[in-house]
């Protein structure tokens, strides 16, 4: 059962610099698993800016969404204030019941179910999930990447009242995603935009799905969820084929590249996807402020003293870094 016990992310330099020290220009944030090589931003019109944002805008950002994400035809796409938005939003969709988590994994999902009186079980299998009323799976997991199959949720589908798949960090691993038997009642996809595009203050994500439970989310996110800059900056980078090509390759080198230089400090890869890892390293307390020392932020975890996830350097200045804070 979820305990309703206080949540912390990744991302908050504020809490590095209060125990460490230093100004926020010194420091590598690492906590993520945003990329750190920046889709780069274009110069927007005034009136992007100044504007309301238009169905227009809406519209052509989902169409880009739909070809990059490969959606099916007949499901659709509402594009949100980031993945989290949705997510606040998803214990809405149905009466309070029971809720099943795939965990462990983002601690939002099972938070936003307990504060609307669901009845929330972290579950450590697909097969648990089974009879839910609404079932949750991020997929690739954060923050150990676990993969879990486009058949065996399909089958789990079947069995629930609806099945959420948090696909936040789906870009690098497209084969996994279920986009393209989005529509069906009761699948319900999330996307994020910000990880893969390094743009996360941009706050845009997707929620695909069935007719109705899109309708019933936009109304509740209102008339005006994803600012107009977001809309247009979104549709130009979805649609930009060479970037992303070029980003696969490099995250997977950088992941590769990534495990060796810790491998030379004993650290043991467990898991973890081409825009974070997630390393054994004994005691996760010492080893963050092993790099906290050197102004490197890395992500403990609750219901861990042995792992510490990284995000991956973003560029040669960030890798002479992170290896001289691991030399300690």
């Amino acid at each position: 059962m979820h305990d309703g016990r206080s949540l912390d992310h990744g991302g908050d330099l504020g809490v590095a610099i209060s125990r460490f020290g230093g100004d926020r220009s010194e420091w590598i944030d690492l906590s993520t698993g945003i990329n750190r090589v920046s889709w780069p931003i274009p110069s927007l019109s005034a009136e992007v800016w100044r504007d309301l944002p238009s169905a227009a805008a809406r519209d052509a950002c989902s169409n880009a969404a739909r070809r990059a994400y490969r959606v099916a035809a007949d499901a659709a796409i509402l594009p949100v204030a980031g993945a989290q938005a949705a997510i606040q939003h998803l214990p809405r969709l149905r009466r309070p019941g029971r809720a099943a988590v795939l965990s462990p994994t983002y601690n939002e999902h099972a938070s936003a179910f307990a504060a609307e009186q669901w009845r929330v079980e972290e579950v450590t299998t697909l097969d648990a999930l089974r009879g839910a009323d609404t079932a949750i799976v991020v997929n690739p997991n954060n923050p150990d990447g676990r993969r879990s199959e486009p058949g065996a949720l399909l089958d789990i589908a079947g069995t629930v009242g609806l099945l959420v798949v948090d696909e936040s960090f789906a870009d690098i691993d497209p084969d996994v995603s279920l986009c393209a038997q989005a529509g069906r009642d009761g699948l319900l996809i999330l996307r994020s935009f910000g990880k893969f595009y390094g743009l996360a203050g941009l706050r845009l994500g997707f929620a695909i799905g069935a007719c109705d439970d899109v309708a019933r989310l936009q109304a509740l996110d209102g008339p005006w969820p994803v600012s107009g800059p977001a809309l247009a900056i979104g549709a130009a980078a979805l649609g930009d084929d060479a970037w992303v090509g070029a980003t696969h390759a490099r995250l997977a080198a950088d992941a590769d590249r990534l495990d060796r230089l810790v491998a030379q400090v004993g650290w043991r890869s467990v898991g973890g996807t081409s825009l974070f890892r997630l390393y054994d390293v004994g005691d996760a307390a010492a080893a963050q402020q092993r790099l906290g020392r050197a102004r490197v932020w890395s992500r403990r975890f609750p219901w861990s003293t042995n792992f510490v996830r990284l995000g991956l350097p973003g560029g040669e200045v960030e890798w002479r870094r992170l290896a001289h804070a691991l030399e300690g």
